[in-house]
């Protein structure tokens, strides 16, 4: 093994910061601390950090226009080797930022060395983390939106679609299907206001900490957080370059969103069985059995659903990795980016896929209306028809009671009962009151903000594309 050990496993002084080392690194070492192998993935991120670092130098008078010119060409060129897959990374140059700064020296010569004055690798890298998960933040911002037009859009085809409103798993009152998704949008709403929130938290430039207690060199540190557009610079040198609350606000975000897409999974799981048969999923978005002929199994929602423990775990983790630690930076925080990755990327492709999905949901009403005209589902409505005949609500409830225990008997619903059973509960039962048993009714009767009344569904539909539209 000794003669495969690469040069700087010999010779320390190989290292962009071996100066100080007499032994070489352990080739175990080296492979166990590099972080190259997926920190890679903010490379072009690190390169748009390294030409507004090189700007501002050059703006400031450390660097001179002509070594800046050279910087940014270097820089520009790495990134097209990049982009093309042709950049050859290298473990033992340890991570990103030391693979690229090392080629643009091989590319430039000295002058490549100066691009790395009055900064650090911990500013460096924060800068990097930030600009990366800005970025996936619109993406996902954008793919919540998507979903959601589909969404509001699958509503208000469906806002006069009747089907059983659930307690406990258990039929409680008839709503439109309009209104069950709804619902979903009304969590998804929120996931994107706290999505944005957190933009607002991500979106400061921690470049120029440094190390940790900033640099002598006359730096401009609003004049980089302008060029990489952010909103301003962070504060405080110490906490710039130690805190990863940004990255857990993030992926709280995916906790939250994946539990909301995780509720809706279930629900559509639900639905299309053989035992509720609500909706048809279409089949590019389900797969077979390699046993049973008959099988159409609703993988997407199903995978959605499980990944929700996925996320829920990287958020655990970052929580655990930044407990413990002191100020400022630590190696601990190499351990931030693949949760950090993982999370966005995990998000992204529910979205993507909830997104694609969801308009495609074929309901199917009559099998809903049936269910829903099961389980006396409009037994409110008629403690509600008595409370207005002046009865009050406690003992409405206890007469209603009476009448479902004796349809149960009967095996009948409260509307298959004749007005003469009705009225054994309650004289005051009118013929008046078929028209509070209907599912039809029922929905019609919740006519107010939030209700599931047909026309409030349709208001509420033009309310969203409001708000959907206000995002732009």
């Amino acid at each position: 093994m000794s003669n495969d050990k690469p040069d700087s496993a010999t010779n320390p002084a190989a290292k962009l910061w071996g100066g100080r080392f007499s032994e070489a690194t352990d080739a175990f070492v080296e492979r166990f601390t590099a972080s190259v192998t997926f920190d890679q993935r903010m490379a072009l991120e690190d390169i748009q950090g390294s030409l507004a670092h090189a700007q501002m130098l050059s703006e400031v008078g450390v660097l001179s226009g002509d070594e800046y010119h050279q910087i940014a060409n270097g820089l520009k060129e790495i990134a097209v080797e990049i982009e093309a897959g042709d950049f050859p990374w290298s473990v033992q140059m340890e991570d990103v930022h030391m693979n690229i700064e090392a080629r643009l020296t091989e590319r430039i010569g000295a002058t490549g060395k100066k691009l790395h004055t009055g900064r650090s690798r911990n500013d460096q890298v924060a800068t990097d983390i930030r600009l990366w998960l800005r970025g996936r933040i619109d993406r996902i911002g954008a793919e919540l939106t998507r979903l959601q037009t589909g969404l509001v859009d699958l509503a208000e085809r469906e806002a006069d679609t009747i089907m059983p409103g659930f307690t406990h798993l258990q039929s409680a009152q008839p709503v439109t299907f309009g209104h069950h998704l709804l619902a979903w949008n009304a969590m998804l709403s929120r996931d994107f206001e706290r999505l944005m929130d957190c933009r607002k938290r991500v979106n400061r430039s921690p470049l120029g900490a440094a190390a940790l207690a900033g640099t002598s060199y006359p730096i401009d540190r609003a004049r980089t957080a302008e060029l990489l557009g952010f909103d301003a610079p962070t504060e405080n040198s110490l906490d710039s370059v130690s805190d990863r609350d940004f990255a857990i606000e993030f992926c709280a975000f995916t906790a939250l969103l994946l539990t909301h897409l995780s509720r809706a999974s279930e629900e559509l799981v639900l639905w299309a069985s053989s035992q509720f048969d609500f909706i048809d999923l279409p089949d590019r978005f389900c797969t077979g059995s390699s046993i049973m002929p008959q099988k159409k199994n609703p993988d997407v929602p199903e995978l959605v659903r499980g990944k929700t423990g996925r996320v829920n775990g990287h958020l655990i983790a970052l929580l655990t990795l930044m407990k413990s630690q002191p100020l400022a930076y630590n190696k601990d925080n190499q351990e931030d980016k693949e949760p950090l990755f993982d999370a966005a990327d995990t998000a992204l492709d529910c979205l993507r896929a909830f997104a694609d999905m969801v308009p495609a949901l074929k309901a199917k009403k009559e099998n809903m209306l049936a269910a829903a005209a099961k389980g006396f589902s409009t037994a409110t409505d008629l403690a509600d028809y008595l409370v207005r005949k002046g009865i009050a609500f406690r003992d409405a409830h206890e007469i209603v009671g009476q009448s479902v225990s004796f349809a149960i008997e009967q095996q009948k619903d409260l509307a298959e009962l004749s007005l003469e059973q009705l009225q054994q509960f309650s004289a005051d039962i009118g013929a008046d009151v078929f028209e509070v048993l209907t599912l039809e009714g029922s929905v019609a009767a919740r006519n107010h903000i939030g209700g599931t009344a047909p026309d409030q569904v349709r208001a509420a539909c033009a309310q969203a594309r409001v708000q959907i539209k206000g995002r732009h």
